[in-house]
């Protein structure tokens, strides 16, 4: 008998900053695929994880699994150089591609002279790629994402390509329930905060006149088993939020509702204040030993740890909690072979 696809659960390619380069891509998305995760999302960083070509690989060694950005940006490309690019691996793959969008971050952005992306010109491209996927030709656009004489794909196109949006606030949450067929939450959002998240999105897709059982949400949820060596688990936990922290510590607090005194003394902390750059790349071991003296077990407990059956039986929660679908996250598909071995067994 053929083991079921698992298609609530998903998982990362070239989880974190890389890991070895984007050579072990195309192992782990036919890793993936064998032990039955439903889809695999790539993230996309200015550096050797350059969205358009990692999907292309990863559609090309698979026959079933979905390949998703979460995610690329829509104004680091041409609209129409995305909208085709987004068409050929659609084509390539029979259907098994998804476009996944988000905001990034402000302030890298602004260093990098792009602008920084609003709710409001994530809608305007969603609305675009819609029509030009379905053979639309759009004269003098004038909207959010620009100003455009034409834009314009082929007559012929009737594409049903989905869209993901990785949201965080209300308005961005909301944006995903009108306009997305996925939505792909924040790791270690609070049980609370996870619940409040697909209401949001729910509610705004019934507004819109849509089906709210349409639009999927995902728990992005780091899953670190025990049986991985304790350094591995703490660069995985408490390294990758302290990462978040450094980037967006504020929203990722006010969110969950955490206290933001406790967010104070982590950027005061002389260690966190000597590592130059990302603290799940760039800090040490003893490093990252002290940092976690730094961090509640509260603002880790959102997080799938413990053994095989343990991790299961938290994944498991998260759908309880209101999610559609799970994203294991932060570990690659031979990381996670015992926890899935586990999750199917216990079906």
């Amino acid at each position: 008998m053929t083991a079921r696809v698992l298609d609530e659960l998903g998982y990362y390619l070239l989880a974190g900053a890389g890991g070895e380069g984007p050579a072990t891509l195309m192992d782990e998305a036919r890793r993936g695929e064998q032990l039955g995760f439903g889809t695999a999302f790539i993230s996309e960083r200015w550096n050797v994880k350059e969205a358009s070509s990692l999907t292309g690989a990863a559609l090309a060694v698979t026959d079933r699994m979905r390949i998703a950005t979460a995610a690329t940006n829509h104004n680091t490309r041409h609209p129409l150089i995305t909208g085709s690019w987004a068409t050929t691996m659609h084509r390539l793959s029979g259907g098994r591609f998804t476009l996944g969008l988000g905001r990034g971050i402000a302030a890298m952005y602004h260093a990098f002279g792009v602008p920084a992306v609003t709710t409001a010109q994530m809608e305007d491209f969603a609305q675009v790629m819609r029509k030009l996927w379905h053979g639309e030709m759009i004269f003098n656009h004038d909207g959010p994402i620009g100003k455009y004489q034409i834009l314009f794909l082929d007559p012929d196109f009737d594409e049903d390509i989905r869209l993901a949006l990785v949201a965080f606030g209300p308005k961005t949450l909301a944006l995903g329930g009108r306009e997305f067929d996925d939505v792909i939450l924040h790791t270690y959002f609070t049980p609370e905060t996870l619940q409040r998240a697909v209401k949001t999105v729910k509610d705004a897709a019934d507004q819109a006149g849509r089906d709210p059982a349409s639009v999927r949400v995902w728990s992005c949820f780091a899953t670190v088993g025990d049986h991985l060596p304790e350094e591995l688990r703490l660069k995985k936990t408490v390294a990758r939020l302290a990462t978040y922290l450094q980037g967006y510590g504020d929203l990722l607090v006010s969110t969950n509702g955490w206290d933001p005194a406790v967010l104070q003394r982590f950027r005061d902390d002389a260690v966190v204040q000597s590592i130059p750059g990302g603290i799940d790349h760039k800090a040490s071991a003893e490093q990252i030993e002290h940092i976690a003296t730094l961090i509640p077990e509260e603002w880790l407990e959102p997080s799938a740890t413990g053994s095989p059956q343990q991790c299961v039986d938290r994944v498991r929660k998260e759908f309880d909690y209101g999610a559609d679908a799970v994203i294991m996250h932060g570990a690659t598909p031979d990381e996670l072979e015992p926890i899935v071995t586990a999750y199917r067994a216990s079906e």
